[in-house]
Order: structure tokens, then sequence, then C-alpha cells
């Protein structure tokens, strides 16, 4: 497991819970070393007890030694660069799993294709996991599904096997794309989800975000070859309803801060962090644009995001569109 934020470090359990031996590599020897002494990564899953088939370290070559399934953790946009300097280091033939849900800035590439350019291995190699999941439920084992896609069969159902549990249920699929686009396109509508919240918006409102952030999605996907049905389930709709409706969710958290009138660099500070969707949103958006595809609630959360835009004026442009059939 090459990253022990909260999503690698849940996933690393469920691993081991299911029965594997897990070296779960983190950037900081610090982080490594209080995993070794306490069992637990407080960094990341406060309280949360971690399995002792998890060995962490902060070795690349000692975590990927003889690995046959190798995960990736990182976030989105760091993951050309981390590639680049440990594509050298993957064991032949082993299979590299997606956990990021992002689309790259720059080269407008879901993280599927970024793994095969950079690390130079067979799209076959791959497999994306996608779905309903966040860490803190996860690691709590409160039950979930998950969708394990890729386009080898076997190597799809060999994480499946891998990640079944009591608490988990992961189903295959052959969509890497739309599972992908999914996982990324979710985390822009979650935005504007919490900038909705944060506005006073009621039930309508939100129910209208996430029934049209899920046509949009839906709309990109088909144009880029995903299998329309794919955002009815649980890589779509599931995960677009988790992420927009979780208090969990980073993605709706910032959105909320954007929403109560703070600018981008003050809504970062106070989260801590940057959300996925405030980067992926300018990706989508370009992918959008080359493909033809209308996507106004991606287009008006990277005016917010980006041009500063206040998010009550986005919201009169959404509303005032031209009238068309649905």
């Amino acid at each position: 497991m090459l990253g022990a934020g909260a999503w690698g470090t849940a996933f690393a359990k469920i691993l081991a819970e299911a029965g594997s031996d897990v070296a779960l590599w983190a950037r900081r020897e610090s982080v490594a070393a209080a995993i070794r002494a306490e069992g637990v990564n407080e960094t990341a899953l406060p309280g949360i007890k971690l399995p002792e088939r998890i060995s962490a370290t902060s070795d690349l070559a000692a975590a990927l030694d003889g690995a046959g399934l190798v995960f990736l953790a990182v976030p989105s946009q760091t993951l050309r660069g981390n590639l680049a300097d440990w594509a050298a280091h993957l064991p032949d033939g082993s299979t590299l799993i997606s956990l990021m849900k992002g689309i790259e800035l720059g080269t407008t590439k879901r993280m599927s294709q970024v793994i095969v350019e950079t690390a130079g291995v067979d799209p076959d190699r791959v497999v994306v996991v996608s779905g309903p999941n966040l860490a803190p439920e996860i690691a709590a084992e409160q039950p979930a599904a998950t969708v394990v896609a890729g386009t080898d069969p076997v190597r799809a159902q060999q994480v499946q096997q891998a990640i079944a549990l009591p608490y988990i249920r992961p189903y295959t699929s052959d969509d890497v794309i739309g599972c992908e686009l999914g996982g990324a396109v979710k985390n822009v509508i979650a935005l504007a989800y919490g900038m909705a919240s944060a506005m006073g918006m009621g039930d309508n409102t939100k129910a209208s975000l996430i029934t049209r952030g899920l046509a949009e999605t839906a709309r990109l996907g088909v144009a880029l070859g995903a299998d329309p049905m794919t955002f009815a389930g649980l890589a779509g709709l599931g995960d677009l309803v988790a992420t927009c409706s979780s208090p969990l969710s980073r993605n709706r958290t910032f959105g909320e801060h954007l929403g109560r009138g703070e600018s981008l660099e003050e809504a970062q500070r106070a989260a801590r962090q940057t959300a996925e969707g405030v980067k992926s949103c300018l990706a989508i958006r370009d992918l959008a644009r080359a493909h033809g595809v209308e996507m106004p609630i991606t287009e008006q959360v990277e005016r917010v995001c980006h041009e500063g835009v206040d998010p009550r004026v986005a919201v009169k442009l959404l509303m005032g569109r031209e009238m068309k059939p649905e």
C-alpha cells in the first residue's frame, strides 16, 4: 500500500483483515514508526487499531519487495511525479490498483491512464476501486459496497477476493472509464452541494444538484466510451450521494466554507487541506470542453473556486440557463 493517508490506511486494514500481509508505505518515517509502535495511525485514522498483519515502513523498496498487488493511495495530482520515482521498483507482473479519484491537471487524463503512461505498463495490469467508501466509516467496519474495475477480469477478481469481508461487498466491472469518471466528478458536485447547504438551501435544491450532477457526469462518460449504466450504480450514484450528503466528506465540507463567503485561500486554511474536487474541476471542465459536453454545474464550481465568482451568482446563472428537455 503506497500512501498512509486515511483511505490508504483504511484499505490496508481491509486487506489485512481479509487475510493478506500488508506493507504500508508512509512518506514520513515518523508516521511509519508510530504505526509500528502503537498500531494506530493517529494522523489519518485516530483511535482505529490496525491489524498486526500490517507492517509500516518508509522504505519504498522494502514495501514493494515481492508484492503481487500494489495499491496506490496518494493525492491524484501527485501521482505522476510519485510514479516516476517508483516505477523502477514495481515488481514485474504485479497488479497496480488505483484508489485515487481525480483527473490530472494539464493532461486531463484519468488516474489509470497516468499509471499506464508513467509506469510503462500494459492497461490490463491496472485495476481501479471506486464507490461510496468514506474512510472513517470503513475503518469503523460499517457495511459498505464498492466496485473493482479492470479490463482483465482475472486481476479484477483477484482484487475482489482480496478485499471481501463481512462489512465489505465488492463487485467487479469492466468499465474502468465510467468508474473513474464517477469517482472524479462526484467531488466537484459535492463542492456545489456543500455551497448550497451553507447558503441555507433546501432538500429540493440538493436533490436537483445530485440529479443534474449525475446527468452531466453520465454525458461526459458516454462521450468517452463509458457504459451509461455504470452511473446508476455504486461508482456513480452511490459515490455521489455519499460524498454530497456526508459531513465526513472533505469536498462537501470545503464547499460549505465557500458557501459561507470564504475565499479559496480562507477555505484552504480552515479545512487545512485542499479537497480533490477543487483541483479536478479545472481538468474536468477542460475535458468536457474538448469533447463538446455541457457540464454547467462543473463550470460554475470552477468559476467559484478559481475565478472568485460569488456562489449566489453561480446559482442564478445555473437557474437562468436556456430552457430545454431533460
